[in-house]
Parts: C-alpha cells; sequence; structure tokens
C-alpha cells in the first residue's frame, strides 16, 4: 500500500479540511491559505475541499477578494434548506469552485419535505442524518438521488458521541440504502482513542474506514469500531483488495478534520503512508 509521495486510493481525498470548526477554530485567513499549501504539497491528494460555513461567506469574500484561481469549498448550511438560496447567491460571486453542500435537517422535518428543498441545489449534498426515527426514512428517501449522507461522531459533549452500536447502525443503514456518507466532528485520530483531556471515548477514522467494509462484508463492525491496536488496523487495511478498497471509499467518502496534518502523521506512523524523500 506504501508508495513514497503518492496517496493510495484507500485516502485519496480522505480529509475535508475543516480548520475554521472546533477545536481548531483557525482564523478564515489562515485557513485559506494553509488550504492552499497543502493541496500544492506532496500530500494533496488526501485533501479535501475546505470547508465553510454558510455564515462565514461574508467574511470568505473579503478574504479572497482579487483571487484568480478558485478555491475548493463545502458549504455547510446549519440551519436547514432555508439558508440554500442565500448560500448559492453568495457563492456565485465568489472565486471558489463548490464541490458540496452540507445541510442539516431541522426539526420536524421530513424526508419528503427534505428531498424537495433540495431540488435547487447546485451541487451534490451531503443531509446531516438527525439521531432519531427520521434516520432510515432519510437514508431511503436519498437512495438513488445523487445525494449522500453526513453523520456526526463527536463533538464538544460525551452524548454527542455515537457508541459502537449506534454508528454501526448507521453505517449499516447507509450502505443498506447505497447512500455514500462522509463524517464530521470527533475523529481527531486513526484510532479508537480515549480523550485524555475529557475522557470522551472517540472513534478514529481508520475503525469507522474499516467498519465500513465489515458492514459490506458480513464482518463486526461493532467489534472493529472498539478496535484500539494500530498494528491490527492496519495490517487489516493492508489486505484490502481493490474491489473492497473501491466499494469501502463508495460508501465512505471522507471526513471533516480540523488539521490535515494529524491525520497524514498518524496514517505515516502506521506504516500506511510515505513520504517522498526530502519531505517531512
Amino acid at each position: 500500500m506504501v508508495d513514497g509521495g503518492r496517496i493510495p486510493a484507500l485516502f485519496a481525498g480522505l480529509c475535508d479540511d475543516a480548520a475554521v470548526f472546533p477545536p481548531g477554530l483557525a482564523p478564515l485567513p489562515d485557513a485559506v491559505a494553509a488550504h492552499d499549501e497543502h493541496v500544492s504539497a506532496w500530500y494533496a491528494g488526501l485533501v479535501g475541499p475546505l470547508v465553510i460555513a454558510a455564515t462565514a461567506l461574508g467574511d470568505l469574500a473579503e478574504v479572497l477578494d482579487g483571487r484568480e484561481t478558485p478555491l475548493p469549498v463545502s458549504v455547510t448550511l446549519p440551519g436547514g434548506p432555508a439558508q440554500l438560496d442565500g448560500v448559492l447567491d453568495a457563492v456565485a460571486k465568489l472565486p471558489v469552485k463548490l464541490e458540496a453542500l452540507e445541510i442539516a435537517v431541522p426539526d420536524g422535518m421530513g424526508a419528503d419535505e427534505v428531498l424537495a428543498a433540495l431540488s435547487r441545489a447546485t451541487a451534490p449534498v451531503f443531509v446531516e442524518i438527525p439521531r432519531d426515527e427520521r434516520r432510515i426514512p432519510l437514508l431511503k428517501a436519498l437512495a438513488g438521488t445523487g445525494h449522500r449522507a453526513k453523520f456526526r461522531t463527536g463533538g464538544v459533549r460525551a452524548d454527542l458521541y455515537p457508541d459502537e452500536a449506534e454508528l454501526a447502525a448507521a453505517v449499516r443503514a447507509a450502505c443498506d440504502t447505497g447512500v455514500p456518507f462522509k463524517a464530521t466532528a470527533g475523529l481527531h485520530h486513526a484510532l479508537r482513542n480515549t480523550d485524555p483531556e475529557t475522557g470522551f471515548e472517540q472513534h478514529g477514522f481508520l475503525n469507522l474506514m474499516l467498519a465500513t467494509d465489515a458492514v459490506l462484508t458480513g464482518g463486526d463492525a461493532e467489534a472493529v469500531l472498539s478496535e484500539r491496536d494500530g498494528a491490527v488496523i492496519a495490517e487489516r487495511l493492508r489486505a484490502l483488495d481493490a474491489d473492497r478498497v473501491d466499494a469501502v471509499r463508495a460508501g465512505f467518502t471522507s471526513f471533516g478534520t480540523c488539521s490535515i496534518t494529524d491525520p497524514l502523521t498518524e496514517l505515516a506512523g502506521l506504516g500506511l503512508l510515505e513520504a517522498p524523500r526530502g519531505e517531512a
């Protein structure tokens, strides 16, 4: 799997750059400058778009004033589809390439209403799936539409982290309906871990990747989500053939991270990536 200076297909475009979100909270000008550096580096193939909140688009206009090369962005709409028209209007005036929209589902909004609202979207949509009884109806409604799902895997409180059973069930539901998904929040490390400062149990992005494979191949997704041994995880990833890699990444498209360099460093530490000579 390791090929010095190249990003394997298993990790291509895996890391959406969410530098401006907690816990990173990078100032927008710094986040844009850093993103430009990331997509010019040897590991550019690992990097997805810069994730920006809808409310930050006005500030982004000032940061990008005079820019010629479009900035690839994914815009989050925490207020739901009601923000869509304003976002599309703002984006049309900016030197950006809109790669995705990440839209929350307000309380009380059902699957049919969500789907109708998405008809105005001009980019792929990740619908943030609520952690309630609407999960299955929403995923079924998204099936075959080209839209995708977004699962929250953590946050600033312990209760915002789904346990292994809940996360495995969400992955299973997405795979069963054929709806690709991304993950966001809480995936601060490659491996399952206990945060030393908060005590929160945090999922690993590599565990989630292998849990997707487990769902697709009849394995035990909950057990994979619990695994903390990096050597075990790395060996299982190396054992995936090209067809299983394609299937996993067709299901689990990316995850949001406030640091691109942290997952890069951890993948290298597990022997899954290797920098070209002369690069750190």
